[in-house]
């Protein structure tokens, strides 16, 4: 079969777009079909978290995020001195914000910023506010100066996969592609007809988030609030309102939001009588759902982010999730396509990331049972309350929500094997991130040692190797990191290079002229 392209990924969202960017960084020929024929202004996501900063990052998107951060940082500080003008009492800046769960704000001013998982991250451990339509929008942006076709308006239709390749049916014609995968969203069309199944669990609640004009908004409480009848969020920035209502999924969750729908909600959770929605600006409804499918993989047929696997929104783990996804599944797609994968690396894909999307559905479950608006849930929400209030949970959930615990189960008994590569100061004056941007493998002679060097000659375009002294890190001898930033071996002074000839195979394949 003929490719019209090598893959063609359904959906061009924030997790489809990062994927195509990185297949093209390999030289994979990338279709983007996207129904939508602009980028999605609904809000969604308010923020990123360290895996997906770090990402970013070491592809030297980080000047356009903090731009966007700035931003962002304005919208909440007029935020304020609205509440201020309309004379809402008690109104003054919270403490440093470290996250919350379930609505219980964690202090940043108690956060343990010792602690070594939060030293590794460099400049991306700055950048954390960032709207997920900005997002999308600088991606879009990558994407079509890495030569990615975005074809906006086309809505996939049907698709038949094969040993060589998938047809893909779609409004605007057919194209046949050698791989397909799915970015398509929590209804995906994609994990539908391909057959994966979805187990999880029913919703309970129905969600609304939307930024909208107000009247006899002074009433309502800044922040996260409870009541009797649910649960309520006003802010950080103008115009902002989530409400979530434990009566059940919506009757229907396609139709239109309305004015009357997110005023009538508001007034019912906040007890507010007089509150009124005068116009919406971007509404969203959501429910609680939380599935997962068991294999990421169904032959030539891939799925990433929500298509993956669903769950609430609650502690902005979702955009999340997939751009962890996409960082995972790229550079391996695309060692797939041009042919020198070793056995079974599309494969690790699920492995790793089918755990850490099972950790995200059982964190957001605990915080819906949190937020319930019954006795019981009111009693563990003040334990857990009195608990964040203290330094070790503060520290213990911070690590939680910003992914900085992340890890994958490699071969090495080197404590950096499989976390997230330290983004290393040099002595050439660069840093280990952006040395990382090209997208390929990296290893990191910190040592000025020949012998390792020669062990990955082999590997050409597939591994760089590197070779600077790390003053902050004497004791540290070299570092092999995959394209996804993740480190594949690791070694000390004193340690043998043992496993560094079995990681580049395991990870880049036979070297030249070996056999496989």
């Amino acid at each position: 079969m003929s490719h019209d392209a090598d893959v063609v990924v359904a959906g061009g969202g924030p997790v489809g777009l990062m994927l195509a960017c990185e297949l093209a960084l390999a030289d994979v020929t990338v279709v983007v079909l996207e129904r939508l024929t602009e980028v999605d202004t609904t809000i969604k996501a308010g923020a990123i978290n360290s895996p997906s900063a770090e990402a970013f990052y070491r592809r030297g998107m980080l000047p356009d995020l903090v731009e966007v951060q700035s931003t962002a940082i304005e919208k909440f500080s007029a935020f304020l001195r609205q509440r201020q003008a309309a004379g809402a009492s008690g109104v003054k800046p919270p403490p440093k914000f470290a996250g919350h769960f379930a609505g219980i704000m964690l202090r940043g001013d108690l956060l343990d910023e010792s602690d070594p998982d939060f030293g590794d991250t460099g400049p991306a451990g700055d950048v954390g506010l960032i709207p997920q339509e900005a997002l999308e929008r600088l991606l879009a942006a990558r994407a079509a100066r890495l030569g990615v076709e975005l074809r906006r308006g086309v809505t996939l239709t049907g698709f038949d996969a094969g040993e060589d390749g998938v047809a893909v049916h779609t409004s605007d014609g057919t194209l046949h592609t050698g791989w397909l995968v799915g970015c398509d969203g929590g209804r995906s069309t994609v994990r539908r007809l391909a057959g994966f199944p979805f187990p999880g669990t029913d919703p309970e609640i129905t969600g609304h988030q939307a930024i909208v004009e107000l009247t006899g908004a002074e009433a309502l409480g800044a922040g996260w609030n409870w009541t009797d009848t649910g649960t309520y969020v006003h802010g950080p920035m103008p115009g902002r309102i989530l409400t979530v209502e434990f009566d059940g999924p919506p009757a229907d969750r396609q139709a239109p939001i309305t004015a009357e729908d997110l005023q009538a909600s508001l007034r019912r959770v906040s007890g507010v009588p007089d509150v009124t929605v005068t116009k919406v600006l971007s509404a969203t409804r959501f429910t609680d759902n939380a599935r997962q499918v068991p294999d990421y993989r169904r032959g030539r047929v891939l799925l990433a982010g929500d298509a993956a696997h669903v769950h609430s929104p609650f502690g902005g783990q979702g955009v999340n999730l997939g751009i962890g996804d996409a960082m995972n599944l790229g550079w391996k797609l695309a060692a797939t396509v041009k042919g020198w994968a070793p056995e079974g690396l599309l494969d690790t894909y699920t492995a790793e990331r089918h755990p850490i999307g099972a950790w995200v559905l059982e964190w957001t479950r605990a915080q819906v049972a949190l937020m319930r608006p019954e006795s019981h849930a009111r009693a563990l929400r003040t334990v857990i309350s009195e608990l964040a209030g203290t330094a070790d949970a503060t520290t213990f959930f911070a690590k939680k929500i910003s992914g900085v615990w992340q890890r994958y189960d490699l071969p090495g008994s080197h404590p950096l094997t499989g976390a997230s590569a330290p983004d290393l100061e040099l002595s050439d004056g660069t840093r280990l991130g952006g040395r990382l941007q090209g997208g390929g493998g990296l290893l990191l002679d910190l040592a000025d040692d020949r012998g390792l060097r020669e062990r990955a000659a082999g590997y050409g375009g597939r591994v760089r190797v590197h070779t600077a002294a790390c003053p902050e890190r004497p004791g540290l001898r070299a570092l092999l990191v995959r394209p996804d930033g993740c480190t594949a071996w690791a070694a000390d002074d004193g340690d043998t290079p043992a496993g560094l000839d079995a990681a580049l195979r395991r990870w880049f394949g036979a070297p030249d002229g070996a056999a496989a």
